[in-house]
């Protein structure tokens, strides 16, 4: 049996305002003015520019509307839920704003060059369209993942074009001569092999190396090089080293460069730091802080309206419009002053708390940090941090630092002290750099080690701060 209830909940719901600054607050600066210029596209009621009576427009503004909302017909009746709140430039529809790719250069993909180099090949049209699908089914990096099975269904199915794992392989082999070097392989091994087979085979060294990927690869990628020397009998230990280093100068991705469209970003700080005589001033970049106005047209427009006393339907579509993009002027305006107050205020923060380091940018005199500690400072919930923290940079006398480098765990000592984790980093960095390569030390090594210069911490926490830092295992570190 079916019944109707009605129920009673508390939600709550970012108004428009709040969804517009944590938008314009997670921007980054490089991309502040395309934001600005967006809002300036879409809102003829925005307006570049300082203007000395800026805040008397403000007033005046308000006036009209006042004495608009006074008079009859009210402004509310032309006003619905359609119309009403700022409308943003996707809003509902998604991370528009985080979504936006580089504009991508004219230049042939990977798979075009690949294709080009068809022609020289004496195909018919059958092995031809194999061959496309074969390169189509090459991947960014250069190599096939798919099993030649795989594909030869592929093309049955959609082509209706029968073949055999032997056919493809040996058109395979075909497209593998091709520029660049390693294309089409189906594993490393066989990438690096494709690689050394066009060298000369009768320099030794090239010989060596060929048979180092071909009978000893998973010693070569374990750096078993005393098991190497054993099974190919190398005498030369010079001969040895040229080999290997001549392997590491191989391209384990011939197709990086192919389709790949490279993102540059340059990195434009969004705060300047300057220490003068140990006061530390701290001043938001200029791009952060652009002039903009409410546009005074509009205002008048909105007040010339006021006076009219054609109420009709037209009218109040044009009054509505012309609201609504006043309204929208202003709030974009107060989120832009709102995001600077919200970056100097959370800035100024961490430096004050880390402002041993910031006097002259030694590691070892940062403090634990976690976002709490600022929110807790600031009055701010921990998501508002963290948008400012994760896109943000400092530009201070000793470098361009993201704002989540001042962040870390704290480490207890023996001296009962906290330590930043960087700080431990810092010192696992300078042990690893320090150590012999012929015997690397072991991540047990490393934590011995630490412990004895007062850190307490676990093998675990050392092989998590070792991969952090991007450095290897030990029998990955291992030189001849």
């Amino acid at each position: 049996m079916q019944k109707l209830s009605l129920t009673q909940s508390l939600q709550q719901k970012l108004s428009p305002q709040q969804i517009q600054f944590i938008k314009l607050l997670q921007v980054p600066t490089v991309e502040l003015d395309t934001r600005i210029e967006e809002e300036l596209e879409i809102n003829p009621a925005l307006e570049e520019g300082k203007d000395e009576e800026e805040e008397k427009e403000f007033d005046a503004k308000e006036e009209f509307a006042d004495e608009y909302d006074r008079d009859e017909p009210n402004l509310e009746e032309y006003l619905h839920d359609d119309y009403s709140g700022y409308k943003m430039q996707g809003d509902g529809g998604g991370n528009d704003d985080e979504d936006r790719e580089l504009p991508i250069s004219v230049g042939s993909t990977l798979h075009e060059q690949l294709i080009s180099q068809l022609g020289y090949l004496k195909l018919d049209e059958r092995q031809t369209q194999l061959c496309k699908q074969l390169i189509g089914s090459i991947d960014s990096e250069g190599y096939i993942r798919r099993e030649l099975g795989a594909i030869v269904n592929d093309l049955a199915f959609s082509m209706g074009i029968e073949s055999d794992e032997e056919e493809l392989e040996n058109l395979l082999y075909k497209i593998q001569n091709f520029d660049p070097a390693g294309i089409g392989a189906r594993s490393l091994q066989e990438c690096l092999l494709l690689q050394l087979e066009r060298k000369d085979p009768q320099e030794e060294v090239n010989q060596l190396a060929y048979e180092i990927i071909d009978r000893c690869f998973e010693e070569f990628s374990k750096k078993h090089y005393d098991k190497i020397t054993r099974r190919l009998h190398v005498a030369n230990e010079d001969l040895l080293k040229e080999a290997i280093n001549m392997i590491t100068r191989l391209n384990p991705k011939p197709g990086g460069t192919g389709d790949e469209i490279v993102k540059t970003q340059y990195l434009i700080p969004d705060f300047l730091l300057s220490n003068n005589n140990g006061k530390l001033e701290l001043t938001l970049n200029s791009r952060n802080a652009p002039d903009l106005r409410i546009s005074r047209s509009y205002a008048e427009m909105f007040e010339a309206y006021d006076k009219s006393d054609k109420k009709d339907k037209k009218l109040k579509e044009t009054v509505t419009f012309i609201k609504q993009k006043l309204d929208s002027a202003k709030w974009f305006i107060d989120a832009i002053k709102q995001r600077q107050h919200t970056l100097l205020h959370t800035m100024q923060t961490i430096i004050d708390f880390q402002n041993e380091y910031f006097q002259d940018g030694d590691e070892g005199k940062l403090r634990p940090m976690i976002l709490k500690d600022i929110a807790d400072r600031i009055g701010m919930d921990i998501s508002t941090v963290s948008r400012v923290a994760n896109s943000k940079s400092i530009q201070t006398e000793f470098g361009i630092y993201p704002l989540k480098y001042f962040f870390s765990e704290g480490i207890a000592t023996d001296t009962g002290e906290d330590v930043s984790s960087r700080e431990v980093k810092s010192k696992l960095r300078e042990i690893i750099d320090s150590e012999k390569k012929s015997k690397p030390y072991s991540d047990d090594k490393l934590e011995k080690m630490l412990n004895k210069l007062g850190y307490n911490i676990a093998r675990r926490t050392v092989a998590k701060y070792r991969e952090q830092l991007n450095i290897p295992v030990a029998r990955l570190r291992k030189e001849l």
